[in-house]
C-alpha cells in the first residue's frame, strides 16, 4: 500500500485547524476563528483535489473516506470529483459545453442574456468580481446545471448530491455544537470559495493549441501553500498522478519544457494578477475562438 504521508499528516492538520477555529478561537475572537476557518476550508478544498487524482494512497476510495464531508457544505465531493476528471480532458479545456469548470460561453447565448446579467459576468471575470461575487455565480451555475442532468434522469448528478446529505448533515451538526455562530460559519463558507476563485481566475485561456491553454504561476508563498501548487498547473495537467509536494521540483527543474508546451502563458506570481487584473479582465466572457455562425 503506498502512503503519501505529507498529504496524510496535512489531512489531520487541516481537521485540527478546522476543530480549533470551530471550538477554541470564537471565544478569544471569533475574527481570528473565521479567518482560521476560512483558509481550512480552502485547504481541505484542495485536499479533496489531491484525492480525487488519487492521493495520499493508491486505493482512491480509501482517501475519499478522510475528505468526502466536504467543509464547505455546498459542493458534493461526488460531483467535484466527476466534473473535474471531466475537465482533465485537455483537448476540451475552455469548451463552454464540454469544459464543466470554464467560464466562457457560447457567443451565441451571450448575446441572449439580459444586459445586467452580461454585466454582472463582466464583473465577474474581473478578479475583484470573481472574489466578491464568484462564489455566488459559480454556485448558481453549478447546481443548475446538476438540476437539469438530474430531471434528464442523470444518476451520477442525483446520487451526488443524495450521497451529500448525510456529510452534510454531520458537518453542519458539529459547526452547530461548537460556539462559533452559524452566520460566521456561512462568511467562512463564502470567503474560503472566494480564495478559491484566485487559484480558477485565470487557469485556463482560450487557446487554438490545447496545451497552450493551461497557466503555470510560479508562486511559492502562502497562496501556493493553500493551493497545494496547484498553480504550477501545467504541471498538474500533464501529470495528475504526482502528488502536490512534488509539483514544483518537477517543474523548476524542467521549466523552459512546461512553458514551451503552455506557450509562455506564465505569471510570476499572485501579487503579479492582483496588480493586472483586479479591476481588469483578462479575457471576454464569450468564448474568443469559439464558432459564432
Amino acid at each position: 500500500m503506498r502512503v503519501e504521508w505529507p498529504t496524510l499528516l496535512l489531512i489531520f492538520a487541516c481537521y485540527a485547524a478546522w476543530l480549533a477555529a470551530l471550538f477554541l478561537l470564537p471565544e478569544l475572537s471569533l475574527a481570528a476563528a473565521i479567518v482560521l476557518c476560512t483558509l481550512g476550508i480552502t485547504l481541505h478544498s484542495s485536499l479533496q483535489h489531491e484525492v480525487t487524482h488519487g492521493h495520499p494512497f493508491n486505493e482512491r476510495r480509501l482517501g475519499e473516506m478522510l475528505v468526502f464531508g466536504s467543509l464547505n457544505l455546498v459542493i458534493p465531493y461526488l460531483r467535484f470529483r466527476d466534473t473535474h476528471l471531466a475537465h482533465h480532458m485537455d483537448a476540451r479545456l475552455t469548451d463552454p459545453y464540454e469544459d464543466p469548470e470554464t467560464n466562457y460561453l457560447d457567443p451565441a447565448v451571450w448575446r441572449t442574456l439580459p444586459r445586467w446579467v452580461r454585466r454582472a459576468l463582466a464583473f465577474n471575470n474581473t478578479l475583484l468580481g470573481r472574489m466578491a461575487i464568484g462564489p455566488l455565480v459559480g454556485q448558481i451555475a453549478f447546481m443548475a446545471t446538476d438540476w437539469r442532468l438530474i430531471r434528464a434522469g442523470d444518476r451520477a448528478a442525483r446520487d451526488g448530491w443524495l450521497w451529500h446529505l448525510p456529510a452534510f448533515v454531520v458537518v453542519l451538526a458539529i459547526v452547530t455544537l461548537s460556539p462559533m455562530p452559524l452566520w460566521a460559519y456561512a462568511l467562512s463558507i463564502y470567503l474560503g470559495l472566494a480564495v478559491l476563485k484566485i487559484r480558477t481566475f485565470l487557469e485556463h485561456q482560450a487557446h487554438e493549441r490545447a496545451s497552450a491553454r493551461t497557466v503555470i504561476i510560479e508562486d511559492r508563498g502562502p497562496l501556493a501553500f493553500l493551493f497545494l501548487n496547484n498553480n504550477l498547473h501545467v504541471v498538474h495537467h500533464m501529470h495528475p498522478k504526482l502528488p502536490w509536494y512534488r509539483l514544483p521540483r518537477i517543474y523548476f527543474n524542467n521549466r523552459d519544457k512546461y512553458l514551451r508546451r503552455n506557450d509562455g502563458y506564465r505569471y510570476a506570481s499572485y501579487a503579479e494578477i492582483f496588480r493586472r487584473h483586479l479591476t481588469r479582465a483578462k479575457d471576454p466572457v464569450p468564448h474568443p475562438l469559439y464558432p459564432d455562425p
